[in-house]
C-alpha cells in the first residue's frame, strides 16, 4: 500500500469527499464508472490492506467454496481429532448441552 499527501490541485476533491454522506464516491467517465475514492474513517489500515489482497479473497473464496460443498468440521471435532482441550470449560459445556437437544 501506499500513502502519499493530497496534491493541491486535488485538495477540492478531497473536501468534496468529506462533505459528502455517502462513504463512498464513484467517478464516471461518459457514463462510466472508472474510479472510487472510498472514505477512511472507519476503517482500519489491516481492514484496507486485506480487502484489497488478491491473495486474501482467493482463501476467502476458496472457504466459501468448501462451505458450499459441506467440507466443514466442528470445533469439537478438531478438538478430539487433535486432543486440544475447550480453551473455555464453561463454553464447552454449553455446547454439548446445546448439541444434546
Amino acid at each position: 500500500m501506499k500513502t502519499m499527501q493530497m496534491p493541491k490541485e486535488l485538495q477540492p476533491l478531497l473536501s468534496f469527499a468529506e462533505a459528502s454522506e455517502q462513504d463512498t464516491v464513484i467517478f464516471t467517465d461518459k457514463r462510466r464508472p472508472v474510479a472510487v475514492l472510498v472514505s477512511l474513517r472507519k476503517v482500519d489500515r489491516e481492514s484496507l490492506a486485506l480487502s484489497t489482497n488478491p491473495e486474501f479473497w482467493r482463501i476467502i473464496e476458496t472457504a466459501r467454496r468448501q462451505v458450499r460443498a459441506g467440507q466443514t468440521i466442528t470445533l469439537e471435532a478438531l478438538e478430539k481429532k487433535y486432543a486440544v482441550p475447550a480453551p473455555n470449560r464453561a463454553l464447552h459445556r454449553t455446547r454439548q448441552k446445546a448439541a444434546r437437544r
